[in-house]
């Protein structure tokens, strides 16, 4: 008898542990979705002056639904025009989606794929003053249906390089879990792994 209640005692605490260690893990969650901040141009910012590449610029970062980029500059000079993608390559300023003034604006990435912003000054935009933030789609697989490779999500970003000053996100393997899935969805799992522990130890209690 005494044996048996010992043993449902260290049963007891194996599973109170893991609840606790998974409580712990759930609150680490919202560390590995936490946004980067990016100033386009990095020192130079938004500007005509010094032949800027904004195209290497985005190239060489990691970016992420949640990041806020920062547009800063002198708005008597510049401004900051949204536009799709036709637009961008025409440098068309009659229609933008969004068009900032403030000089120091910033825009949090909601959604995944390609999002175009130029200057919208006469020839700043033909001058170079544009840039293409692109946060690649999740792929499915590396292979689509009976074997035909899956289709290209466009351009792949290298490593991230942090803007000036601010620290950029680094790769491991809960931020690659979660753009898989969505915080929401780890989090959902989580809660449920949770709560099924939570009941089977109350069976032993």
């Amino acid at each position: 008898m005494a044996g048996s209640m010992f043993g449902g005692g260290r049963e007891r605490a194996g599973m109170v542990g893991a609840v606790v260690v998974l409580a712990v893990a759930l609150g680490l969650l919202p560390a590995l979705t936490e946004a980067a901040v990016y100033k386009v141009g990095d020192a130079a910012g938004w500007t005509t002056i010094g032949n800027v590449n904004y195209k290497q610029w985005a190239a060489l970062k990691n970016f992420q639904v949640g990041d806020v980029i920062i547009f800063q500059y002198n708005p008597q000079f510049h401004n900051v025009m949204q536009v799709t993608h036709a637009e961008y390559k025409a440098c068309n300023t009659t229609s933008p989606k969004a068009t900032y003034t403030t000089g120091n604006d910033s825009i949090t990435i909601t959604t995944r794929g390609h999002h175009h912003f130029f200057c919208g000054v006469p020839g700043h935009c033909q001058a170079g003053q544009k840039v293409d933030i692109n946060v690649p789609r999740i792929r499915a697989s590396s292979a689509g249906p009976m074997g035909a490779p899956a289709p290209s999500s466009g351009a792949t970003d290298s490593s991230t390089v942090p803007a000036s000053g601010v620290p950029g996100p680094s790769p491991n393997s809960g931020s690659a879990l979660i753009s898989a899935f969505g915080a929401g969805s780890c989090y959902n799992l989580g809660m449920t792994i949770v709560l099924v522990l939570a009941f089977y130890s109350s069976i032993f209690v």
